[in-house]
């Protein structure tokens, strides 16, 4: 069958970005890159830039071939979803990230509180996958928050009355001999908020005996760093 494209050979490699000598699988791989920028799903992509991106592809599998034969091109994949890294008191609080899309451009997305690995979002044309970040000192698993506090020695072997600085402010809790054996407390329903399917989660606290002369806990320098970058 004879082709009507027009597009010419020199204009058909700058479309798909590859060289004079090219090899089948080469030729497939870069019509699949082009095609994903190119998706009028994706910023910066259209109907007519992907018509373009197709029309170069049958124009180059001419040269391949050495007929006027067009192969049906191999269909382009959708859009994979591009991560979104926050930390854990995003997750906890909401708040706002920065991101950078495939397209170059530098936004700033407003995320809700509650947000667990996994879950995306929607930035006009984009979708991002959420990537919880987290440290020893601070991480999330599931639906739950984990910090780890310095408490004074004595406590995880006598227990009793302690004061901890979490992500929510300062706690007071009562640590039982078992809790102080065991160097874990939880409380109840203070970690992630319930969103969507993702249950209200709880807040482990991971007791780590205090050094000599050591004022801060783990969990109060962390929240300070924390509240730093927030204020930046």
């Amino acid at each position: 069958m004879a082709s009507d494209t027009k597009i010419s050979l020199k204009a058909a490699r700058e479309v798909l970005g590859v060289g004079p000598f090219f090899s089948p699988s080469e030729l497939r791989r870069a019509f699949r890159e082009a095609a994903k920028r190119a998706h009028p799903d994706r910023a910066g992509g259209g109907a007519e830039r992907f018509r373009q991106v197709v029309e170069a592809y049958h124009r180059l599998q001419i040269v391949q071939t050495g007929s006027d034969r067009i192969i049906q091109p191999p269909a382009p994949r959708p859009p994979e979803p591009t991560e979104l890294r926050i930390d854990p008191l995003i997750a906890l609080r909401g708040g706002s990230a920065d991101h950078v899309l495939g397209d170059g451009r530098h936004v700033r997305v407003k995320l809700p509180p509650g947000l667990r690995g996994g879950d995306t979002v929607r930035v006009g044309a984009s979708e991002l996958a959420v990537v919880l970040t987290g440290s020893p000192e601070m991480l999330v698993r599931g639906d739950d928050l984990w910090i780890t506090a310095s408490v004074a020695p004595r406590l995880l072997t006598e227990g009793g009355r302690v004061a901890v600085e979490t992500p929510l402010g300062r706690r007071v809790v009562w640590l039982t001999r078992k809790a102080a054996e065991r160097k874990l407390v939880r409380l109840q329903g203070q970690g992630l908020p319930a969103r969507g399917r993702h249950r209200q989660g709880h807040l482990f606290l991971r007791l780590a005996p205090a050094k000599a002369g050591q004022a801060d806990s783990a969990a109060r320098t962390l929240l300070r760093r924390f509240a730093a970058a927030w204020a930046a």
